[in-house]
């Protein structure tokens, strides 16, 4: 049974679940899990998987039950790896091991220059880090792109723009550029548009997230485990390439996982991968 906590700070309350005791019974750090723009139901089916160990999920802020009261929609690395350190502190345990996905891997590397004593291990997955990318300029003008198609036409056209985006093999030529709108439809999803602008995924208010530049030498210098990984199925995909891209910086390999970009999920967005098999993975890599 998973106990939910509330943890008070002056510009947001953020929600996390300890699934497990505390302190831990099997003598190992908590297993620390995020991603970003996603709230702690994402990893529902791969918490589930380790219910040998005690596993930390949490709402980023902005997302979920985190509810801000700073009057601000921007999300960022420092800020979201300042909330980490906040909850790690708040767990009281000493530092933990970290699964970290998407744009929670960005947070994680953020966490490492910051507080590296906050964790022992991280496994950054797939991060959209496009700043390290060869053809970084396109890859933003794409992005920019499909925020324009979700402040025009609103959710399924930035959604399906975002598809596209993200489904997309290789550098973005402007044979990419050049596409017809994608139409929402291709990707089972509807065309009208309720108004709403405010998707932390399309909106643009996680534009650091995508834009930050990792310090290479503190990663380096930080006592901290780094373990780059991508899913099989991502070879060639934006966040694959992103994390090559770091790895090379790094001078480290990717570790290859089962899967896509949510590999580690079951039903909870409709885009389930193998959880069972990414969790054996995640447990091999840990224990590495």
């Amino acid at each position: 049974m998973a106990t939910t906590h509330h943890l008070q700070t002056p510009d947001v309350t953020l929600a996390y679940d300890v699934h497990g005791p505390l302190p831990t019974t099997d003598g190992r750090s908590p297993l620390f899990m995020v991603g970003a723009p996603m709230g702690a139901e994402g990893f529902t089916t791969l918490a589930s998987l380790f219910g040998d160990r005690t596993v930390v999920t949490y709402d980023v802020r902005g997302i979920g039950r985190s509810e801000r009261t700073d009057g601000s929609l921007v999300q960022s690395p420092e800020q979201n790896a300042a909330d980490h350190h906040a909850v790690i502190t708040d767990l009281g345990v000493g530092p933990v091991e970290m699964f970290a996905s998407s744009g929670g891997a960005v947070s994680a590397l953020a966490l490492i220059t910051a507080h590296p004593e906050d964790v022992t291990v991280v496994v950054a997955h797939e991060p959209p880090l496009l700043s390290v990318l060869p053809d970084a300029d396109a890859a933003f003008a794409a992005e920019r792109a499909v925020q324009a198609a979700y402040r025009e036409r609103g959710q399924g056209a930035g959604m399906a723009a975002f598809m596209a985006l993200a489904s997309w093999s290789g550098e973005f030529t402007p044979e990419y550029a050049a596409q017809p709108a994608p139409d929402p439809a291709r990707f089972g999803m509807s065309s009208e548009d309720d108004g709403s602008r405010d998707d932390p995924l399309l909106s643009g208010v996680s534009d650091a997230i995508t834009a930050y530049r990792p310090d290479l030498e503190a990663l380096r210098a930080a006592p901290v485990r780094l373990v780059l990984a991508a899913g099989v199925q991502s070879a060639g995909t934006i966040t694959a390439r992103a994390t090559e891209a770091l790895a090379t910086l790094l001078g480290q390999e990717v570790v290859a996982f089962p899967s896509h970009h949510g590999g580690f999920m079951g039903g909870e967005h409709g885009y389930g991968g193998e959880p069972e098999a990414f969790a054996a993975k995640l447990r091999e890599v840990l224990d590495a």
